[in-house]
């Protein structure tokens, strides 16, 4: 049986609008409408529009748009209205239907820096990341006046953990956060900081006189070097297992950078997990975590420009990056092109209408 399209688990999203003239433009045809705008480098409800009005007749191949293209105000109170739970829920059903097999989840936040709105700051969104697939598995927003040790529990209990490593910064490094991903058949990757001065101080003590042996990766690029040194101990009462479950790994980095004539920088970063890693292995994990960083953040923010995105009203903000992450996904499944890099296969798919239907799996009418 084939999996569900993504148009077909749009189609499971409740329609927030009130019933009557309210309906006259379709709820799934308006959220197609505008993945396929946002394809096309076109930001804001206004743009949005504007383009679908210049598409309308490609756009007929494969939507009825029985009462036309609706105004811009109709797309902006849409996206203001539409609940982003229901809309996260069918993302997750679509990507969770379609992914292949994967080991490690990363889990960091991000602020939309143009959602920021007279007294109210702006939006920040915790993602989870596939790390060797580059797609993003689900969102969650940061409550006002609250942080990300809130958001990321919420997170992690609508995902699939079983079997994987869920590695997070040190704001994720909090107990209950590593109780939820042991409870749910996970291990868990936390690097430690100053956040945490009594579990750092514990790691501190056990590194002090373990011999230096380990795995070490030497990386030149951009008239910089970078000497990595990663080096995993047993967590022999070192750690609390009462406090951290399962905790059977302590790690540690230490890097040291060289850039041009500039004193070499020494940066020393601690871990704890319940997986049984090696030193190669945490060196892989703690990398691939990063990837977070180049692959989603980096993306959203030049090539989709998120942060110059002046959405700033009730659900606007948080729904619109769910379309910009359903297009990573798009185009990062997409192996038609595998030469190409993320940025070029998007301006393909952007620019040359029949590529982009065939991105997004639409079949005409």
């Amino acid at each position: 049986m084939e999996p569900k399209t993504l148009v077909e688990h749009f189609s499971e999203i409740e329609d927030p609008r009130r019933p009557g003239y309210a309906h006259r433009h379709d709820l799934v045809e308006i959220l197609v409408i505008t993945v396929c705008a946002m394809f096309s480098e076109v930001e804001g409800f206004e743009d949005i529009a504007d383009w679908a009005r210049v598409k309308e007749p490609w756009l007929r191949r494969f939507l009825k748009l029985k009462n036309g293209i609706a105004s811009h105000d109709t797309f902006e109170r849409v996206f203001r209205v539409l609940d982003p739970k229901a809309f996260e829920a069918a993302f997750r059903n679509w990507i969770g239907s379609v992914l292949p097999a994967f080991g490690q989840i990363a889990v960091d936040g991000k602020s939309l820096r143009g959602s920021a709105d007279g007294q109210a700051g702006p939006l920040h969104m915790v993602s989870a990341f596939a790390t060797e697939l580059g797609l993003v598995l689900g969102q969650e927003a940061v409550a006002d006046k609250s942080n990300e040790i809130t958001a990321i529990p919420v997170l992690l209990q609508a995902l699939a953990l079983k079997g994987c490593l869920v590695s997070i910064d040190a704001m994720g490094c909090q107990k209950e956060i590593a109780s939820t991903i042991v409870s749910r058949g996970a291990d868990y990757l936390l690097a430690v900081k100053n956040n945490q001065p009594t579990l750092r101080a514990a790691l501190e003590d056990a590194f002090a006189d373990v011999p230096v042996h380990g795995f070490e990766h030497t990386e030149r690029a951009h008239g910089r070097t970078v000497l990595q040194h990663a080096q995993v101990i047993t967590n022999r009462g070192h750690i609390d297992t009462a406090l951290w479950p399962a905790c059977q790994r302590l790690g540690r980095i230490v890097s040291l950078r060289a850039t041009g004539a500039n004193r070499p920088a020494l940066e020393t970063r601690y871990y704890i997990s319940s997986a049984a890693l090696d030193h190669q292995a945490l060196y892989a994990a703690a990398r691939n975590h990063w990837g977070i960083e180049n692959n989603l953040h980096w993306s959203l923010d030049v090539i989709f420009r998120e942060d110059a995105s002046k959405v700033r009203k009730d659900n606007g903000p948080q729904n619109l990056a769910l379309i910009r992450k359903i297009i990573l996904n798009l185009v990062r499944q997409d192996t038609a092109h595998p030469k190409a890099s993320f940025k070029k296969r998007r301006k393909m798919a952007g620019w040359d209408d029949d590529e982009r239907m065939r991105v997004l799996g639409i079949m005409p009418l």
